[in-house]
């Protein structure tokens, strides 16, 4: 007769173990419900700039020569940094204009209110067809063709208000105010700066700059010494500032292009053309705003 072997006390059924496979959709289904709790979330995830380092200051020249410094200033912006660079007529404060939290510390850094218009920086006419309605090229209604003429001053200092299009940001062309026929303008004005430095960092960066003057503390008065500036409104946050020498405060002429003809609002830098209708009497909102903001 078989003798039948006790079972060792030290052995244990070992419970069967889902196979890998099994955790798979439980894994998707937890991902699609994190998912649909935060869309919100989703649909803004530009990722925020965060400062680890100490406030940067790169000394270029003014040719060109030496553009290979800027890439740590691009590398910046495209991570949401908010800096100073030179144009064509003052120095400007510059942000990504599509990182929604960038643009909003370069409102606080300048304390600019959200209702009020900003410019950009173009990288060519381009951005200006894809960012703006565009400039009149004639209608019958008013309207002048003066496009052609306007692409002899660009690149140069100048400051175009246009209708923005709906690929800018809202938070570019001004929101939040109470007041519904202001609330109702979407314009933005448009720069190509002539300046070899700021269109190095504009060819490298995937979209235009929003950009506003550095003022000083009186009224019409703009910072030209970028070791000032920096002093100034390092302390405010931001984060650097590409030091081409000290500039002449020349800024740019703007020109409103929203009306039946072309509108100067503010004499500068750029000459005043045949084509171009002076008003001394332009006292309305938007022409202070972006009088006090322009480059």
């Amino acid at each position: 007769m078989a003798m039948r072997l006790p079972f060792p006390s030290t052995y244990r059924r070992i419970p069967t173990l889902p196979s890998l496979a099994s955790f798979t959709p439980i894994r998707r289904n937890v991902a699609m419900a994190s998912a649909k709790r935060s869309p919100k979330r989703l649909k803004y995830s530009t990722p925020r700039f965060t400062k680890e380092g100490e406030f940067l200051s790169i000394e270029v020249d003014p040719s060109g020569a030496d553009s290979w410094k800027l890439e740590p200033v691009i590398e910046l912006l495209k991570q949401g940094a908010v800096g100073v660079i030179p144009t064509d007529t003052v120095y400007a404060i510059v942000c990504d204009c599509k990182n929604h939290s960038a643009v909003e510390r370069l409102r606080r850094i300048k304390k600019i209110e959200s209702s009020k218009p900003l410019s950009i920086l173009c990288r060519s006419l381009r951005d200006i067809d894809t960012y703006t309605m565009g400039f009149p090229r004639g209608d019958g209604h008013g309207h002048a063709n003066v496009f052609r003429a306007v692409k002899q001053c660009l690149p140069g200092p100048y400051t175009f208000i246009l209708t923005a299009s709906k690929e800018l940001p809202k938070q570019c062309v001004g929101y939040g105010t109470t007041s519904v026929k202001y609330a109702s303008r979407k314009n933005v004005g448009v720069r190509i700066s002539d300046d070899v430095v700021c269109q190095a960092i504009l060819q490298a960066m995937d979209a235009p700059l929003i950009c506003t003057s550095v003022k000083g503390p009186k009224e019409n008065e703009w910072m030209i010494d970028p070791t000032a500036i920096g002093d100034t409104y390092g302390p405010e946050g931001l984060d650097f500032v590409v030091d081409g020498g000290v500039q002449v405060a020349e800024p740019s002429t703007i020109v409103d292009m929203t009306g039946p003809y072309p509108k100067v609002i503010r004499e500068g830098k750029g000459p005043i053309l045949p084509w171009m209708v002076v008003e001394d009497d332009d006292d309305s909102r938007l022409r202070q705003d972006l009088v006090s903001s322009g480059t």
